[in-house]
């Protein structure tokens, strides 16, 4: 079990996030803004960030978490590729699009933590 911290802005997809993640057995804590989730990054083995709500800054909250930090997931609307690219050169260590959050986030979490 993984505790994992899910900065999602969008209550609905945040809530699918929650459920998936949860029903794989992970200890998850949504967060509602980048600062509760940075704090909260400090005691946790993962962190997702939904880059494609559009309030969260992928390399400002890449630059704010602890060293060393949780592996992080970012996940984009599938139509944004300058999003995506921007995720990756912040230094997420993976980026999928939504839909594979919502599809796979439990088997993305664990190739996280897999190394």
């Amino acid at each position: 079990m993984a505790r994992v911290v899910a900065l999602v802005p969008d209550l609905m997809f945040g809530s699918k996030v929650h459920a998936a993640l949860s029903a794989a057995g992970h200890d998850v804590t949504l967060t509602p803004g980048q600062d509760a989730a940075v704090e909260a990054a400090a005691g946790a083995d993962v962190l997702v960030a939904d880059l494609a709500s559009g309030t969260v800054d992928g390399a400002a909250l890449m630059l704010a978490l602890p060293s060393p930090g949780p592996r992080t997931l970012a996940c984009y609307s599938h139509v944004d590729i300058e999003g995506r690219d921007a995720a990756q050169a912040a230094g997420f260590d993976l980026v999928v699009p939504r839909s594979r959050l919502h599809r796979e986030g439990a088997e993305l979490v664990e190739r996280l933590l897999a190394g």
